[in-house]
C-alpha cells in the first residue's frame, strides 16, 4: 500500500516557512479568506496542506505564489524554511532608472540654482 500523503495546518505551515511572524497572525489571513490553494480560497486554519499544493497569498504589497515542497516539523531558521517551498511569485517590473527630480520629487542642489538664477536673483 502507498504511504498516506503529510500534511499539515495552512496556519502551521506558513508559520513554519516563515512567511508570518506570528501563528495568530497567519491564522487571522486564512480566516480572512486572504489564502488559496490550489485556485480554491480557504478560509479555515485548520485546512490541511501537503507537498505539491500551490498556495497564492498577499505578503506586505505584493502577491507570493509558492508550492510546498516539504510540511516540516519545526520553525527553524530561514535556510531551513525556504527549503519546505519553492517560489513561484512574478519578477516584478524594475524600478524607473531616472531620477527622483525628474519623476516630479524633490529638485536637485543644480535644480534649484538654475529656478533661482532663472528668477533674476544673483547668488553670489
Amino acid at each position: 500500500m502507498a504511504e498516506p500523503r503529510q500534511t499539515i495546518r495552512i496556519d502551521k505551515w506558513l508559520w513554519y516557512a516563515r512567511f508570518f511572524k506570528t501563528r495568530g497572525l497567519a491564522s487571522k489571513t486564512v480566516s480572512g479568506g486572504h489564502v488559496r490553494v490550489n485556485s480554491n480560497r480557504v478560509s479555515k486554519a485548520s485546512h490541511t496542506v501537503g507537498a505539491g499544493d500551490t498556495l497564492t497569498f498577499a505578503q506586505g504589497n505584493r502577491i507570493r505564489v509558492v508550492e510546498i515542497c516539504d510540511v516540516g516539523t519545526r520553525r527553524g531558521p530561514a535556510p531551513e524554511a525556504q527549503a519546505l517551498y519553492r517560489d513561484l511569485t512574478p519578477v516584478a517590473e524594475p524600478a524607473l532608472d531616472t531620477p527622483k527630480a525628474e519623476r516630479g520629487g524633490r529638485p536637485t542642489k543644480k535644480q534649484r540654482r538654475d529656478a533661482i538664477r532663472a528668477k533674476g536673483f544673483d547668488l553670489e
